[in-house]
C-alpha cells in the first residue's frame, strides 16, 4: 500500500504540460551495440518501418506523418525490463541484494512500476533496426573515455576549460537505461532513479552537471545554447510530436490511473535522432523525455530533486528565447532552470508518463561540489 502511495502524485507539472498538450534476481543484460561504436543493424524486425532515410524524415514531420505501431520496441514483460538494467554495484549496494528491489519496482503492469510506458497507447516511427542504421559508424565513447569512466559503457567525460584531464565527472549518453535504440523508462520516481544509479556504482547527476554536458564545448569554446546549437529546432530532436495529433483520446492527469489510462508515452529509441546531441557526445537532451537530476540547496542544506529537460510533446508549449514569457510555455534551453518538484531527493516520488532520467560517474569517487 505504502508503495502504491508513493507514486499517487502526479502533481502541478503533469497537470500543466498534460493539459496543455491534450488540450533480479541480477539479470545479465541483453545483448547491444559495442561502447565504442555502434554496430550495423540487426534485421528489419516484422512489423517495422521503411529505411532509415525514409523514417527520419516521417519522425519530424507533425500534420501527415504515417504512424506506425512498432510495438516491438517496447519490453512488455518484468524479464524483458529487467534484462536492460545492469548492476554494478556501488558502495550503498554492495551489502544488499538489489533483486527485491527491481522485482518489486520494474515491471509491465501500470504506473506503480519503471518501465516503458503503457504500450497500448504509445505510437513510434522510428524502429530499432532504423536507430542503428542511422548510429551507423557513430562512435558513442571511446577506450581512452571507457577507462576515464571507470569501465562504464556508454558515458563521456565532461569538464570546462577545454583540459579533458580535469574532467570530475562522466555522464551517460543516453537516457536511463543507457542502451543505444532502446526505449528509455518512463514512472520512476526520483528516488528511485537515484536507487538505479547507485547499482551501477553511478549517481543521479546534478544540475550543474546536466547543464555542462549539454552547453559545453571539450574544445574550450563558447558555450552552445541548446545542445544542438543557437537556435531552437522542434525537428532536430524528438520534440515536434502535439498531442492533439498523436493521441487517440486527451490526456486526462488527474491520478495516476487516469494518467496510464490516456496519456501516450511517444517516445522514440534513444539515439534515434542523430542530430540531437550535444559537442560531448551526449544525446537527448532535448525531448524524448524530462529527466530528474538534483540540486543542492543552500538554504535548505539538502540535495533536492530537479526536473528539466523537455519531452515529445514540447511543440505545444515551446516558447523560443526571443518571444515574451506567457503561461504555460517556457524555453527549454539548457541553462533552463525550473523549480518544479523540489523535494528532498529520499522522499522525491512524483512520477509521470514523459519523466525518465541519466546517470552520471563521479571520477575517483568525488562527491558532486556543493
Amino acid at each position: 500500500m505504502l508503495a502504491r502511495w508513493f507514486v499517487l502524485v502526479v502533481v502541478a507539472l503533469a497537470a500543466l504540460l498534460s493539459c496543455k498538450a491534450s488540450s533480479n534476481d541480477e539479470q545479465k543484460p541483453a545483448p547491444r551495440p559495442s561502447a565504442s561504436v555502434v554496430s550495423p543493424p540487426a534485421p528489419m524486425p516484422e512489423g517495422g518501418v521503411g529505411p532509415a532515410s525514409e523514417t527520419r524524415e516521417d519522425a519530424g514531420a507533425a500534420p501527415d506523418v504515417a504512424l506506425v505501431d512498432d510495438r516491438p520496441l517496447h519490453h512488455t514483460t518484468q524479464e524483458e525490463l529487467l534484462a536492460l538494467v545492469s548492476i554494478t554495484p556501488g558502495k550503498k549496494w554492495r551489502k544488499r541484494d538489489p533483486g527485491e528491489f527491481l522485482r518489486r519496482y520494474v515491471g509491465p503492469e501500470g504506473p506503480g512500476q519503471s518501465n516503458q510506458g503503457n504500450p497500448t497507447l504509445a505510437r513510434h516511427v522510428i524502429s530499432r533496426a532504423s536507430c542503428l542504421e542511422g548510429l551507423r559508424g557513430v562512435t558513442l565513447q571511446t577506450e581512452a573515455q571507457r577507462e576515464a569512466c571507470g569501465g562504464h559503457e556508454n558515458m563521456v567525460p565532461i569538464y570546462a576549460g577545454g583540459d579533458a584531464e580535469k574532467a570530475k565527472t562522466c555522464i551517460d549518453v543516453f537516457e536511463y537505461p543507457n542502451r543505444a535504440c532502446e526505449l528509455p523508462m518512463v514512472w520512476v520516481p526520483p528516488a528511485h532513479a537515484a536507487a538505479f544509479c547507485e547499482m551501477q556504482g553511478k549517481r543521479l547527476c546534478t544540475q550543474d552537471e546536466w547543464v555542462l554536458a549539454c552547453r559545453g564545448d571539450p574544445g574550450g569554446g563558447e558555450p552552445s545554447t541548446y545542445a544542438y546549437g543557437s537556435e531552437l529546432d522542434l525537428d532536430i530532436c524528438n520534440t515536434h510530436k502535439p498531442a492533439a495529433k498523436w493521441s487517440d483520446k486527451p490526456c486526462d492527469p488527474r491520478t495516476i490511473d487516469t494518467t496510464w489510462a490516456t496519456c501516450a508515452t511517444n517516445t522514440e529509441p534513444s539515439g534515434a535522432y542523430p542530430r540531437c546531441r550535444s559537442r560531448f557526445g551526449v544525446f537527448d537532451q532535448h525531448g524524448n523525455v524530462a529527466e530528474a537530476m538534483t540540486r543542492f540547496d543552500p538554504e535548505e542544506d539538502k540535495v533536492v530533486s530537479q526536473l528539466k529537460g523537455s519531452a515529445f510533446f514540447y511543440v505545444d508549449v515551446a516558447r523560443r528565447l526571443d518571444e515574451p514569457p506567457r503561461r504555460e510555455v517556457y524555453a527549454d534551453h539548457c541553462a533552463h532552470d525550473p523549480r518544479w518538484h523540489v523535494q528532498p531527493i529520499r522522499k522525491a516520488f512524483h512520477v509521470n508518463y514523459h519523466l525518465g532520467f541519466r546517470c552520471c560517474y563521479a571520477r575517483g569517487g568525488r562527491s558532486p561540489a556543493r
